[in-house]
């Protein structure tokens, strides 16, 4: 049998509070998600002055970047490039500020940010994933 890591309730408590030390030090105001590698939430922080579609897209990026081991970023991309069929795709959030978490070379979830700039968004899910090491 097969044994690979996983997130815990106080890895995501980690991610979590450095992600959102991360939008406090730049007075951003965000939702932070964070999903397993099944896409299912784990952990969800709305700051102060969040707004709900916020969270809403949060867990969507975050699903993304966990179900295709990829950073929403890269969805984005090929759309830009002109891959419009990738629009079809289901369940796809292709809008940067979702990332995957990967520990070990495993995929083990996901951290999707929504609130500020979509560049930001990543930043802060970067700097909540790089708590583990």
């Amino acid at each position: 049998m097969k044994t690979r890591p996983m997130l815990t309730l106080d890895d995501c408590r980690k991610i979590s509070a450095a992600a959102e030390q991360e939008a406090k030090k730049n007075n951003w105001i965000v939702s932070i998600a964070i999903l397993d590698d099944g896409g299912h939430l784990l952990h969800l922080v709305r700051m102060d002055g969040a707004s709900p579609f916020n969270a809403r897209t949060a867990i969507a990026k975050g699903k993304t970047a966990a179900e295709t081991r990829r950073s929403t970023l890269v969805w984005e991309e090929r759309i830009k490039g002109g891959r419009n069929s990738m629009l079809g795709m289901p369940k796809i959030t292709p809008v940067q500020g979702g990332l995957p978490i990967v520990i070990e070379g495993t995929c083990v979830g996901g951290v999707g940010v929504s609130g500020v700039q979509s560049h930001e968004d990543e930043q802060i899910a970067a700097a909540g994933i790089k708590v583990l090491g």
